[in-house]
């Protein structure tokens, strides 16, 4: 079962095989293994889908791989509509737990949590005898339209990075490999396989690559997934600044490439690009590397180096293995069920309308289908086929103890007749009314987009209109991403669910009867409509480009530099209780690029219940250097409170995360001057707050020319000192002199050579000026190399 080998001998075994074997060993057997290769005694890998369940196909894993079937097998996965079943869309699928979707159980903001959920989803694997599971994804929110935004985390990539390595620790540390997704840049469903996503650089370092970044540092996955799209026009599959000089060089990653399934369009240039593993299998592919290799287009040494890495990766994946393993399902339907009650969002209670209290309450009326058919997961490949699944309507009849409880479908609602008047009167005459909605099930997901931010099936106004009835009102919504909601202002209360997976129904009817405080809050920014949205305007492209315009400002880094506000903001949540917060304290007061630091601050439980806060740590910088958001996610805690009780709480931080990526200097960089760090409930409501110095080289705002304009020289007191000696020198002229002309140069338009040769005629030649600015540029601490 294991497969206990040296590195040297796994060096051998590669010098020891042919080259149609080495075109084996990087090209993927059937949809879900590596190729077994048994001249040489090299065992096979078993990998399939899944990043919050383990989706395995009894047809497409057990079944007869050949090659007639696999794409279409693969296509119905891809193009599967689970808006009726799942076992419908996938066939005989092995039942296992739907866990919450990345973007419900992230809002736990819960890394042990998430740790848990990767336990749980290995043990599983071990069961089903997968050694590898192609999960997490973690590509940014950048769009809430996004048709896999439900896999996804966060718009933020510090949150992304420490929820996705702890899933992958979880994984990994119960000898299951984890594949960290997509990488990178695939943020839109539309024409995915050949739209580019167009991001300058300084977006793609500080927020697209950051989530990957930490993660890999955090965590190192056994594999990395490259991505459908174009990113800048290169093919991220095949693009080599992508696979080798961020993720190798910058990086340091050492494990596995493997391609998105068929997205590799030119074999030889991924494999050059650094994509060692190409899935599914392919003949053409193989073929086209093979003639390559033959023909000298493609050195011998990259097909070498990319056998080496998978033969090191099937080494971990079998010595991973549990023989005989058993999952509890039971067990994880519980910690299904744990996770959703710890990520639902209580996003408004006015007048305190929950928790219910079933001693007082006489009648409720539930509306919608999904209290009886809930929607528990999105489309795509990671769908699963649940193991159960909790029906909330059955949960909340659990709860409410002598209350009569009735239920209605919308349709009631249109139909007319006696139907439409009983409807309407068990909305009149109840207590509260939870009405259950969703967004369309079924066309968004893996492949399409949303085409708009309302809910499904004109729920939008059956909820204004029944709430205008009854303002005892509660929405509890089951979506994929963010929504509008026009009728915010009637409903007394309202529940983001997200896909809660198989255990919601229970998670949501212990929120609602106060067997659970709610915790949960927002990974995203919620908009008060689309056109607010950081991306509208360029979204979803044209001729197959896609303009990240709104570069930098993901998410609330956009809706706070404009000083918009949103429906709801990053990282709101209520609960059942109060927390205040006090007595933050900073264990340095300067701080330099080497530095940690350590932030404590109290939070007290000032509520009559036991509760859950998420405290939220942010840099803001006061005299940036170069345009930065308002302020930055940078650390957070969730601390755990009885009725009264105060915890002290303490979040580290490095200085590598409070640093900006600067391209013309191709470097991260960590300024002189002053920053304060924030202590938040939410990206809006900051409680706390302490200024830092920050002991930095002092930097002009640009690498320095002879084009620059002067005030560019004299804006820092050092440089303005080595210009003032510099002309003195050149010119032969005293102090006041050179202050004179250095006055006279700080107004003018002109490049500082032009403005200086204007008065001194060709005293100072180009040459020099050019000379002594580039010395000045070292001396302040300026360089044109590119670090991590």
């Amino acid at each position: 079962m294991t497969w206990n080998i040296s590195d040297k001998e796994l060096a051998a075994l590669v010098g020891q095989m042919t080259l149609e074997e080495k075109i084996g060993m990087v090209s993927g057997h059937g949809l879900w293994r590596t190729a077994a290769n048994y001249r040489l005694n090299i065992p096979e890998v078993l990998m399939t889908d899944g990043t919050y369940g383990v989706r395995y196909s009894i047809e497409q894993i057990d079944g007869a791989q050949d090659s007639d079937s696999q794409l279409s097998m693969f296509l119905s996965v891809v193009n599967a509509d689970v808006s009726r079943s799942v076992e419908g869309a996938f066939g005989s699928t092995r039942p296992a737990t739907c866990f919450p979707n990345g973007s419900s159980f992230a809002c736990s903001w819960d890394v042990q949590l998430a740790h848990e959920l990767g336990e749980a989803l290995a043990a599983e694997c071990q069961a089903f005898g997968v050694n590898i599971l192609l999960g997490p994804g973690i590509n940014i929110r950048r769009t809430p339209l996004a048709g896999r935004s439900y896999e996804y985390y966060s718009e933020d990539p510090v949150l992304t990075g420490e929820i996705a390595a702890a899933v992958i620790d979880g994984l990994q540390e119960n000898g299951v490999g984890a594949s960290l997704k997509h990488f990178a840049c695939n943020n839109s469903e539309v024409q995915r396989t050949t739209m580019s996503s167009v991001v300058e650089e300084r977006a793609l370092r500080e927020i697209y690559l950051a989530g990957f970044e930490r993660a890999i540092r955090k965590s190192n996955p056994w594999t990395v997934m490259s991505s459908y799209n174009r990113l800048n026009d290169v093919q991220a599959a095949e693009n080599h600044w992508l696979l080798t000089e961020i993720l190798r060089d910058d990086w340091g990653y050492d494990g596995v490439v493997v391609s998105d399934w068929h997205g590799i369009k030119d074999r030889p240039a991924s494999m050059i690009a650094g994509n060692d593993l190409d899935m599914p299998e392919s003949g053409a592919r193989k073929q086209e590397l093979l003639e390559a290799v033959e023909a000298g287009r493609m050195p011998m040494q990259a097909l070498d180096r990319s056998c080496l890495r998978i033969l090191k990766l099937v080494r971990k994946a079998r010595n991973g293995i549990k023989p005989n393993a058993i999952a509890d399902y039971k067990k994880h339907h519980a910690l299904s069920q744990r996770i959703a009650a710890e990520s639902i969002v209580l996003l408004k209670n006015e007048h305190t309308l929950l928790p219910i209290n079933p001693e007082t309450t006489r009648k409720i009326a539930i509306v919608g289908a999904a209290a009886t058919d809930p929607v528990i997961q999105g489309s795509g490949c990671a769908t699963t086929r649940p193991s159960e699944v909790d029906i909330p309507l059955d949960e909340i009849r659990r709860l409410a103890a002598g209350a009569s409880v009735s239920y209605h479908t919308i349709g009631d609602f249109a139909a007319g007749g006696n139907t439409e008047q009983a409807a309407l009167a068990d909305i009149d005459a109840a207590d509260v009314v939870l009405f259950f909605g969703n967004t369309e099930v079924g066309y968004d997901g893996e492949g399409s987009d949303r085409t708009h931010l309302g809910l499904n099936d004109d729920q939008d106004e059956l909820i204004a209109a029944l709430s205008r009835r009854n303002p005892e009102f509660t929405v509890i919504l089951a979506t994929p991403d963010a929504v509008v909601m026009p009728w915010i202002d009637q409903a007394a209360a309202v529940l983001a669910v997200f896909f809660g997976g198989q255990g919601a129904g229970r998670a949501v009817a212990e929120v609602l009867f106060g067997k659970q405080n709610p915790s949960g809050k927002l990974t995203v920014t919620f908009p008060v409509q689309l056109e607010d949205t950081p991306g509208f305007l360029t979204y979803p492209g044209e001729n197959n480009r896609h303009v990240y315009s709104e570069g930098i400002h993901v998410g609330y880094r956009s809706y706070d530099k404009r000083k918009l506000a949103p429906l709801f903001p990053f990282g709101f949540g209520m609960s059942y209780s109060t927390f205040e917060y006090s007595n933050i304290s900073v264990d340095a007061d300067r701080i330099d690029a080497a530095s940690t630091i350590k932030v404590s601050f109290d939070v007290t439980n000032t509520g009559r219940v036991a509760g859950k806060e998420i405290a939220q740590l942010y840099c803001r910088v006061h005299a940036p250097r170069l345009i930065r958001p308002l302020r930055e996610l940078k650390g957070f805690a969730k601390v755990n409170l009885d009725p009264g009780e105060t915890k002290r709480v303490d979040i580290v931080i490095e200085a590598r995360d409070l640093r900006y990526y600067d391209p013309d200097h191709g470097q991260w960089l960590l300024d002189a001057g002053k920053l304060s760090i924030e202590i938040g409930a939410s990206s809006r409501d900051i409680r706390l707050e302490k200024t830092l110095d920050v002991d930095a080289a002092a930097r002009p705002s640009t690498i320095l020319n002879v084009e620059s304009q002067p005030f560019m020289v004299l804006e820092q007191e050092f440089a303005r000192k080595r210009f003032g000696a510099f002309l003195k020198d050149q010119l032969n002229i005293d102090d006041e002199k050179a202050e004179k002309m250095m006055e006279y140069c700080a107004g003018s338009f002109l490049g500082i050579y032009n403005t200086v040769a204007w008065v001194a005629g060709d005293k100072i030649s180009k040459v020099d000026m050019a000379e002594f600015l580039d010395g000045l540029n070292k001396e302040m601490g300026v360089t044109i190399s590119k670090a991590a």
